[in-house]
């Protein structure tokens, strides 16, 4: 079992109000209410709680201290103030829960507008699309118009799922509030238990009549035309919300959002890193050794680049501010244009002659150690 400060995030020497705000916040995030029943969730609410029940009790927290666990199970063995004799399940967590936290507002007040409120709607489920984008529209940004298949409200209905005119109907079995609260006494006090009303699902109201286009969901299939507006600088995976542009919530419950996820289609000209670019550039022995003007793409259009004479291959060029725009603002990346000296696979007899004749007036390649290498050539080419 995991040491209960560490569960609870807390000092050992944190008093009892610390030990109590720590737990609250675990219990709020992992209660099931929040969690629709996630079975994670509330093995991590019943850890929390196991917690906080032996830490807030001065007795049960100095067994802890000098025997650990075992020190807990021993104290409820000897009847005594420590541990949790018969085991500690998950309706003791929520006992405990509700007995220092339940107050008389309930989980209303206790959730705040941070989860679905009992008898109010339930929102859509979000959405998510994948959207392709060229480099060159990473590079200005821009504008797509896309269209999603969601779940609409009911035409028929208006999303009540209801064939009645007046709609659903409070139900009787909550009175409106989606939950039945069960109060049990003992010696010990008062423990309050809640749970979804079984009637109505939790939402407070009932369809005595459902609709028969939708059959008392209240949505039916429809299609979402959104409007989006990608920034320059975006990568593969990153990804925009699109607010209340999802599914429809089932009987009038308010729209999920669409997630446009970023899909950056590969350009084969650029090696992007960041917002840097790569490009290799091929050019012959003659141009190597005389230097040359020449073209060179970028996704902004083609740029004119003078290659010195002598450049060797494997040597860096830096287009500044050719790269792709910082994403948020704050200027571009550099283009960065690799030689690659070309060597021909076959030789016309004329050139052949002019390399024989080349070969015997040329001096000898320098050795060796007079080279930079590749990665050093890139990295003065990033220091420039």
């Amino acid at each position: 079992m995991r040491d209960y400060y560490e569960i609870l995030g807390v000092a050992k020497d944190a008093d009892g109000e610390v030990v109590k705000k720590a737990y609250r916040k675990l219990a709020l995030q992992y209660h099931p209410d929040r969690n629709g029943g996630d079975k994670e969730a509330e093995e991590k609410f019943k850890e929390a709680t196991e917690a906080y029940e032996v830490l807030r009790d001065g007795e049960k927290r100095s067994l802890y201290d000098r025997f650990g666990h075992a020190g807990v199970k021993r104290g409820a063995a000897a009847g005594g103030a420590g541990g949790f004799g018969g085991g500690f399940g998950f309706e003791d967590a929520l006992n405990i829960f509700m007995r220092d936290f339940g107050g008389f507002g309930g989980f209303e007040d206790l959730f705040g507008g941070g989860a679905r409120r009992r008898g109010g709607a339930q929102k859509g489920k979000d959405l998510q699309v994948r959207l392709r984008m060229t480099l060159a529209e990473v590079a200005t940004g821009v504008k797509k118009t896309l269209k999603v298949k969601a779940l609409d409200p009911c035409s028929q209905c208006q999303g009540s799922g209801s064939a009645d005119s007046g709609g659903p109907v409070t139900c009787e079995s909550c009175q409106g509030t989606g939950q039945i609260r069960r109060v049990q006494r003992s010696v010990f006090g008062q423990f309050v238990s809640a749970s979804v009303c079984p009637t109505c699902g939790g939402e407070g109201k009932t369809i005595r009549n459902p609709c028969k286009k939708c059959h008392g969901d209240g949505r039916e299939r429809g299609e979402q035309t959104l409007e989006v507006e990608i920034p320059a600088g975006v990568s593969t995976d990153q990804y925009l919300t699109v607010r209340g542009m999802g599914n429809a919530g089932p009987r009038g419950g308010p729209r999920g959002d669409v997630l446009v996820v970023i899909e950056v289609e590969d350009d084969a000209r650029f090696v992007r890193d960041g917002s840097d670019l790569f490009y290799d550039l091929p050019v012959s022995f003659s141009q190597a050794a005389l230097g040359q003007e020449v073209d060179v793409p970028t996704v902004y259009g083609d740029e004119k680049v003078r290659v010195p004479g002598g450049v060797q291959g494997g040597d860096v060029l830096t287009l500044r501010g050719k790269g792709l725009p910082h994403l948020g603002g704050g200027g571009r990346g550099d283009q960065h244009v690799r030689i690659h000296v070309w060597t021909p696979t076959e030789l016309s007899p004329e050139q052949q002659e002019l390399f024989r004749k080349l070969a015997e007036i040329e001096g000898p390649a320098p050795a060796q150690g007079g080279q930079k290498g590749f990665w050093e050539r890139v990295k003065d080419a990033f220091a420039a």
